[in-house]
């Protein structure tokens, strides 16, 4: 109903701006039509026009209106949870801001084909990840005029959409044997029906939902209690869903569903559920930084090489055409072909594995380098050097080197300041100090160079 609502009021506005006509939107004082009514007004102000939830609400509630019905389940008796209309708006922006649905794409035949009982009734509550269904039985058939659906019924259509795993909550009326031989994964997750999951069915069903290749459908009896009840609990957890919110859209897409206690029950989960989806994104954030550090690390090494072969390709070149050019550079002694040549014979190679290991899980070790470091300078004798004494010996033997030992030290203040109003802090100078300490020494040069010149500019512009 919504899509449509949108569909037709988008067409109105669009014929009624050109004409210079207003739109009067009006209903009666029955109060379902009147939550309905507002409803649809204040998602399409989110969706279309922008709003916030609460600008949208705040409009409904002009006049001296009655105060509108609660969007209640399928149960039977006396509402104990009151839903909002501003929860169903909340749930609705939420859905938005996470990609669940797209009304360009959406294709509105489908899903009112299949929400209907007889070809198959069951809802997508997140495209691609959850499908809320109706339990199937052993053999398709009418029942008291209720259409019956076997597991082989679903197939063809649970294959298009790549949906990998069922969880069934309710009692055995079909043998999972069926689902297992066409290639589906299957799950028994039992609890008595109209009531709540214990914590371990909760936990199994997340940890099943978490590590599925694909989608996953979900069943109970009617698909509307205790199936609504899980898949909320996965909202809550991963999209950080208020348990109104998570009811208001589970309903929206499939009416009805989450009955009675579950509705309390969601409410008295919702502090442990976020606590549980905060840990995950913290671990996923920090694993994610880890693996750019150590891309860093690593893009260094890839750098240093790269860009030596290239280097040395085009001064291959630039000596062969240009003598010149040759002389001039002989005659300062050390060639920018003795410093790339002298950074691949200190290189240590990269293990496929390095990106992947942290930081604080390398092991300090004395490098052993099987040649020595040399550089060929037209003043100086060739020598070995000692690995461990090679960044002191460069200071002596290489004015290049000089150079960017006094540019590092005279830039060591602008270092410490410009970390220490950084957004990590004093961290990132000591991760610089680490790197000086244990690093291959040339190659530390390399990296703090680069960081000078960079870190020099931009503090100037900041000064």
């Amino acid at each position: 109903m919504l899509y449509r609502y949108c569909c037709k009021l988008n067409k109105k506005l669009k014929y009624f701006s050109l004409s210079r006509k207003k739109i009067v939107y009006y209903t009666s004082f029955d109060q379902r039509k009147r939550a309905n009514a507002a409803f649809l007004i204040g998602a399409y102000a989110i969706i279309y026009l922008k709003k916030t939830p609460e600008e949208a609400y705040r409009t409904l509630l002009s006049g001296s209106n009655p105060p509108y019905l609660p969007f209640r389940d399928a149960s039977f008796g006396n509402c104990t949870y009151n839903l909002t209309i501003l929860d169903c708006l909340q749930g609705v922006n939420k859905a938005l801001e996470h990609g669940f649905f797209d009304f360009k794409t959406f294709d509105v035949d489908e899903y009112e084909h299949y929400e209907r009982v007889e070809n198959g009734d069951f809802n997508w509550i997140i495209p691609g990840k959850f499908l809320a269904f109706s339990g199937p039985h052993p053999k398709s058939k009418l029942e008291n005029g209720y259409p019956l659906h076997a597991p082989e019924a679903y197939f063809p259509y649970f294959k298009r959409h790549n949906v990998t795993s069922i969880i069934r909550l309710n009692k055995k009326m079909y043998e999972a044997k069926r689902f297992t031989d066409a290639g589906f994964e299957h799950y028994d997750l039992f609890f008595i029906d109209g009531s709540t999951p214990s914590d371990s069915i909760v936990q199994r069903f997340l940890n099943i939902c978490e590590n599925a290749d694909g989608a996953i459908a979900v069943h109970c009896k009617a698909g509307l209690g205790r199936t609504g009840t899980l898949i909320a609990c996965y909202i809550m957890k991963h999209y950080k869903f208020t348990h109104a919110e998570a009811i208001a859209w589970i309903r929206i897409c499939r009416p009805g569903s989450i009955i009675g206690p579950q509705q309390h029950f969601l409410e008295e989960k919702q502090a442990m559920l976020w606590l549980e989806g905060d840990l995950i994104r913290s671990k996923q954030k920090q694993r994610g930084l880890d693996g750019n550090f150590n891309r860093v690390l690593c893009g260094l090494n890839d750098i240093s090489i790269s860009d030596s072969l290239n280097k040395t390709q085009h001064l291959d070149q630039y000596r062969e055409n240009d003598s010149e050019d040759k002389d001039v550079e002989a005659q300062n002694e050390v060639t920018q072909g003795d410093k790339l040549n002298a950074l691949k014979t200190r290189r240590q190679p990269c293990s496929a594995t390095a990106g992947a290991r942290r930081l604080q899980d390398m092991k300090l070790h004395t490098r052993s380098i099987s040649h020595p470091f040399r550089l060929s300078t037209s003043g100086i004798t060739e020598g070995s050097i000692s690995p461990l004494k090679a960044s002191r010996v460069m200071a002596v033997t290489s004015p290049a080197a000089e150079r960017i030992s006094r540019l590092s030290t005279s830039s060591g203040s602008y270092l410490k300041r410009f970390f220490s109003s950084s957004p990590f802090g004093s961290n990132a100078y000591s991760i610089l100090q680490w790197l000086s300490a244990h690093l291959q020494p040339m190659k530390c040069l390399l990296f703090l160079a680069i960081r000078i010149l960079k870190f020099t500019y931009s503090d100037l512009l900041f000064h």
